[in-house]
């Protein structure tokens, strides 16, 4: 099945969850300020709906947040068909645990789904499974509290869902359940957040037996992505708050109300249908509201996806764990009588909205069974792996090069350079027997400086200065054929702007791609690089540099570097959330993202193609012409003042 969408959009699903419509506006008997936010903030989402112009849109349920045995049920339901009745197009529903009851678990109070609920349901919602066709694909809608439940209403639904998919096998079809299968592991024990047994096992052989394209969940008011066979695994975030349980995903305290308002993770998807294949796009509505005479909600965001473009060249060094398994305590809410285990996936929901496909990480990534699988689920999606290590590997990380070769784009190898020329026979023959191509790269020498003044340098230095260009080219001539390519490491102190344009011959001289290593810091662990607007300044130069001079580079830093040595910000914090630099890549990613674009003459960043330039800029040049917010994504109007600290500009000329 295709992973990566082919063709033009045929259409478009807007993919809305867990509203949690109160029964008036403004408040909730929940005791979380972000809980009395819900009518405004899915009234704000729906706008958004309206403005990407979907076939329709599909609800995956807890459109309201009353349960069905409370008499305020009634009254949210009505306001929430108010709310929807502004969405220009359809939209249908599935239903939620708050709409037609709990899944069967008996230590929750809720009330348990019944006949009672499901007809409660049917009254106020509709159909609680059914199939919706559109445009040749079928959108099939399952009423997941039902699973395990004994009702009779669950054998009739099993018995729908195995025909329909049986007489539909080998056609386009995409499913919708509320309760997700499992979070992170299908083997993980039953929660108030899966399916549990024996439905978990039925439900999944039946998305194997039939591969649809797609199966998107919710409930748990958090982002997942995964592959269950050749089907694609989505958990989608909430319009509403954030199930901050899972807070625990995140070295860093707990944030607006103890994590539940952390409104950047709140938003919707658009789900683009393709010729073949499909993009599943998030957008962030960072828990804006809008009143009920409101008028219109922002523009959406436009972001690229990695699925259909992106930065080619550039890397980032994911030094932070980027595919972690975290344990969430037992809560004295939901869950109480064990640890869940959950996966942070918010690493790639950033990497897919900035658009930057490569990915830095250290042999043990490839030897650890669980990140394999996720790489190879990356590598599915367009993403590209460069796998480090220091010095030859051994027997055991040879066979596993060997064995997951086609995981990696390039196998960095970091040697004492003393010891390069003894070790070429051993490199040519890993290359050769792995099908590798091989970045060289080297470690401080034992001749360099190891003192400061006073102070002894006990730190770590990598990468080929410019310096060493000449002794490089040298090794290379020597061993033509050797290796593909070699990595330069600059410290902040330099340009990657100048450096690119430095290193863009190195190729033709060597036959070898350089690549470029930015570091955001100096020489002394102590000095904290902190300002968010310097940093970006320096990953958009970077990116520019890769697309303008058309070499790979790799950005040291992904989410804040807040403690330890060298501490910086990154393209995002601690939380995931997107920093300015986050957004800037993005902004870049997506205005570049037709190709074309060279580095015009000079030292300043600044690309060119066809008699238009593109470089970043300071607000104050807001006035002199066309600019594009990163927050936003939007290009301005006249009078439009900037809400960030960087702008990216796209003109004729430098004003």
């Amino acid at each position: 099945m295709t992973k990566n969408p082919i063709g033009e959009i045929l259409f478009k699903v807007a993919i809305v969850s867990d509203t949690h419509v109160n029964e008036k506006e403004d408040f909730s008997a929940s005791p979380y300020p972000a809980n009395a936010q819900a009518n405004p903030r899915a009234r704000h989402v729906f706008s958004q709906v309206n403005q990407i112009e979907p076939e329709f849109t599909i609800h995956l349920g807890d459109m309201v947040n009353p349960v069905p045995e409370l008499e305020s049920y009634g009254p949210a339901a009505d306001n929430f068909h108010s709310i929807a009745a502004d969405l220009k197009a359809p939209i249908h529903l599935v239903p939620g645990n708050h709409d037609i009851g709990d899944k069967p678990v008996k230590w929750m109070p809720a009330g348990m789904v019944n006949s009672a609920f499901i007809a409660l349901y049917r009254k106020h919602f509709g159909k609680d499974y059914y199939a919706v066709v559109s445009n040749g694909c079928h959108f099939v809608v399952v009423n997941a509290p039902l699973m395990n439940s004994g009702d009779p209403a669950e054998a009739e639904q099993a018995a729908w869902l195995e025909k329909y998919l049986a007489k539909h096998q080998g056609e386009r079809i995409f499913v919708f359940s509320h309760y997700p299968p499992y979070i992170s592991d299908p083997a993980e024990p039953g929660s108030y957040d899966n399916i549990e047994e024996p439905a978990r096992s039925w439900f999944l052989n039946l998305i194997r037996r039939y591969e649809p394209e797609a199966l998107f969940s919710a409930h748990v008011h958090n982002f997942w992505y995964d592959h269950i066979g050749e089907t694609a695994y989505y958990i989608t975030p909430s319009t509403c708050f954030v199930r901050h349980d899972y807070s625990e995903m995140y070295r860093i305290e707990g944030g607006d109300q103890k994590g539940r308002n952390d409104s950047a993770k709140l938003g919707f998807l658009t789900l683009e249908i393709r010729e073949n294949g499909h993009v599943a796009k998030y957008h962030r509505s960072y828990g804006a509201t809008l009143s009920p005479d409101g008028g219109a909600a922002r523009a959406v965001a436009p972001r690229p996806h990695v699925k259909t473009g992106g930065l080619d060249h550039a890397f980032v060094d994911m030094r932070h764990a980027w595919a972690e398994e975290l344990v969430v305590a037992p809560s004295g809410a939901v869950d109480e009588f064990r640890r869940k285990r959950a996966r942070n996936d918010y690493p790639l929901m950033a990497m897919w909205e900035m658009g930057l496909k490569g990915l830095r990480v250290p042999i043990q990534d490839l030897s650890d069974p669980r990140i394999r699988r996720r790489m190879e689920i990356l590598v599915g999606l367009g993403h590209r792996f460069q796998v480090y290590l220091y010095g030859m590997p051994d027997d055991a990380e040879r066979a596993l090069l060997i064995a997951h070769s086609g995981l990696l784009d390039r196998l960095e190898l970091v040697l004492n350079w003393e010891e390069a020329d003894e070790l070429a026979k051993d490199i040519g023959a890993l290359k050769a027997e792995a099908g590798l191509r091989v970045i060289l790269s080297r470690v401080n020498r034992k001749d360099g400086a190891k003192h400061t003044g006073a102070r002894f340098n006990h730190l770590i230095s990598h990468g080929f200065t410019l310096a060493e260009i000449d002794e490089l080219e040298a090794f290379i001539g020597q061993h033509p054929g050797l290796i593909d390519g070699a990595q330069f490491t600059i410290p902040r102190s330099v340009s990657p702007w100048t450096t690119a344009r430095s290193l863009s011959g190195f190729m033709a001289t060597t036959g070898c791609a350089p690549v470029l290593y930015v570091k955001s810091t100096e020489a002394s662990p102590a000095e904290a690089f902190e300002d968010p607007v310097a940093n970006a300044e320096r990953f958009a130069e970077t990116t520019l540099a890769a697309i303008g001079f058309g070499i790979d580079v790799i950005l040291d830093t992904m989410d804040d570097a807040d403690r330890g040595y060298f501490t910086r910000t990154g393209l995002v914090d601690r939380r995931f959330n997107p920093r300015l630099a986050g957004e800037l890549i993005s902004t870049i990613a997506l205005e570049t993202g037709e190709g074309g674009w060279t580095a015009a003459p000079g030292d300043s960043p600044v690309l060119e193609k066809a008699g238009q330039r593109l470089w970043v800029a300071k607000p104050a040049e807001a006035s002199d012409g066309a600019w594009i917010c990163p927050h936003s994504g939007l290009r301005a109007a006249p009078g439009d003042t900037p809400e960030t600290d960087l702008i990216l500009r796209v003109g004729p000329g430098m004003g």
